[in-house]
This record gives C-alpha cells, structure tokens and sequence, in this order.
C-alpha cells in the first residue's frame, strides 16, 4: 500500500518533530523569557497541535491537497495557493539548515570547517526530496526508536544535574515575557504545514485527528521536560548556551570515568535532525508534483532546491545572526500565519464529513 500509515504519522508527529526543537530554540527561549521559557514554549505546541488536528480532519478525506483546492475554487487558484505554500515552506527551511550546518560544524569538529564539509547533507537531502511522500513512513519506522533512545538517554545523563529551583520565581517575565518568548519561538513551529503536502498519501481513519494532535502534544512535552531540564542546569548562562542538547549530559558524574558516552545519544538525535532538516525541502517538492505530476519535476526540484540552499548558506555563511535577528524577530508573524491560519482557513474551506 502506497500510504503513510497512521503508525508511522505518529512517529513523526511524536518522535521526528521534537528533534527539530532541539538546537537553538532553548537558548532563544532563554533569552526571550528567562526562566519562564516553559509557558511560550507550552503556547506555541498548544496552537501547533490545533493546527494539526485542522490538518489531519482534511488527511480523512483521502484526497490530496490539490484536488481538494481543485474542486472547490479551480485549478489555477489551486496551483496558485499551492505554490505560495511551497514558498513559504523553502522559507521555513533556511533557519533549520543554517542551524544543522552550525550544529555539526560545532560538535563535530575540532576547528571550524569551511562549508564544504557540510555539503554531503545536500547530496543527501537531493535524494532523499526525489523520494515520493508515501516512502518516508518506512524512515519515519527506523528513526523513531533512534529518537526516543537519543532524548531519552540525554535526559536521563542530565537530570541529575538540574537544579529546578533556577526556574522560580514563576511569572517573573510578565506578559511581556511570554509574548517576547512566544514569538521568538514561533519559526520553529511548522510542522502542520508540512503535513498539507502529505493530504492524500495518508492512510487516515476516524480519529486519526484527534489521536496525531495528542501524539503531538506527546512530544511537545518531552520537550518542555527538556527546556525545564536545559533552564535548570545553566540558570541565568542559558542564554550563552549554543545546541546545549549537546552538552548538558556532559556534567553526568559517571562521564569522567567512562568517557563522553552521551556522544551516542547525540549522534542518534544529528541523524533524526539531518531528516527533519530535510523535510521541509520535500513538502516544498511535494507541492509541485502534486499540481504539475510530470515524473522527472521531482529529481528537477530535488536538485534545484539542493543546490539553492547550498548557495544560500554559502552566501549567508558568516551572517547566521542577522538571519536568526530577522527571522524569529521582524518576521516571526508569518509562521503562526501559516502554521495556525492557513490550516484552520483550509479547514473552513475544504472539508466535509467523511462518507460512511
């Protein structure tokens, strides 16, 4: 069956998403919120995972996204709508990969590496685009326990560190906090928008909605056990802590007698992370073949959109700043646009209740 069954959506929605959360938004929420980072973060899964059950309400309809928009408002302002979620979908992606490429290049290596070492991840992500939606459920089987057993062996070596008294007094940010703290973190909440490109290659049954945003919220908190954990280690130096994830086990007593074996469970989240940071870059394909369904426009775009970010992070390559400053600063409001808006829009648009 060519379908993403609802075990592997689950998969993703609780176990490959989460990792994507991991790298910079700690250390934003940090510094946005202080140590009340845990209620913005709280807020955007909330919104997140109402976006997803809009999203998963349309998947029962077994149709895709195109089709859908086709029947009811043509296929021109089908093809339209859908290439400006592709658009939207290739911004979403810059922001995770100039996070992977920093990531890897800062764990990873001794010194700082020129760009070209991170250029296999585009070779990678060109294959992995060409790919048809429906194969990524046989990924999604193979890295969720990956993913689980990363986040779980990272939390387990860093907890015993956590002083959660670092996280008191509760409310001291204001509303000003949580809404700094909020909209520091909205870019890195899309994960609904890229389930639209996968309408019509889900196998969804009733309930699948209200199930997958439950799953959701499932890896949301483990996440938020994780920004408790980050807050309570380092207090006030959060905010100095770059992809702490990769640090905060370090401090684990045992660690000085057996070495750096949290570097296990860090290498098993970097490869789930190399997929989510991937993913966006094939929901944006995903767009395009839907409306056009010419069989070389995958490997076309594949390519196309490999090589345009390999530029882009060749261009940008010194400015990580200024990208991350305008991003989840001056342009922090498209994201719950088109994460939160789009969906429930498309919801009211398009769906109807599943025939018996």
């Amino acid at each position: 069956m060519n379908k993403i069954s609802t075990r592997q959506l689950y998969f993703l929605l609780a176990c490959i998403m989460p990792a994507g959360k991991l790298l910079l938004l700690p250390t934003r929420l940090a510094e946005a919120a202080g140590n009340d980072l845990l209620f913005p973060a709280a807020a955007c899964y909330l919104l997140e995972a109402g976006a997803v059950f809009c999203v998963l309400l349309l998947a029962e309809r077994n149709t895709s996204l195109y089709d859908l928009l086709r029947e009811r408002v043509g296929k021109v302002a089908a093809g339209i709508l859908l290439a400006l979620l592709s658009l939207f979908l290739l911004f979403a992606a810059l922001l995770p990969l100039m996070e992977q490429r920093l990531f890897v290049q800062s764990i990873f290596y001794d010194t700082l590496p020129s760009l070209a070492a991170f250029a296999p991840f585009f070779l990678f992500a060109a294959y992995l685009c060409a790919k048809p939606l429906f194969s990524l459920g046989r990924m999604w089987d193979l890295l969720a326990p990956v993913a689980i057993a990363g986040l779980l062996g990272i939390l387990v070596l860093s907890v015993g560190s956590a002083k959660f008294g670092a996280l008191l007094p509760v409310g001291a940010g204001g509303g000003r906090g949580f809404l700094k703290g909020s909209a520091a973190a909205a870019c890195w909440f899309f994960d609904a928008p890229l389930l639209l490109p996968m309408l019509g290659h889900i196998d969804a049954k009733k309930g699948t909605a209200w199930r997958g945003a439950l799953f959701y919220l499932a890896g949301g908190g483990a996440i938020l056990f994780y920004l408790a954990v980050f807050y309570a280690i380092y207090a006030e130096t959060a905010v100095n802590q770059l992809f702490a994830f990769a640090n905060t086990s370090k401090y684990f007593a045992g660690i000085t007698v057996l070495g750096r074996i949290d570097y296990l469970f860090i290498f098993a989240l970097a490869l789930v992370m190399a997929f989510y940071a991937a993913l966006p870059l094939q929901a944006s394909v995903g767009c395009w073949t839907q409306t056009f369904r010419a069989k070389p426009l995958p490997v076309l775009l594949s390519v196309l959109f490999s090589a345009l970010f390999f530029a882009l992070l060749s261009l940008l390559d010194l400015r990580f700043g200024d990208v991350m400053d305008c991003i989840s600063g001056t342009l922090f409001w498209i994201f719950p646009a088109m994460s939160a808006g789009l969906p429930l829009l498309l919801l009211l648009l398009l769906w109807r209740p599943r025939r018996a």
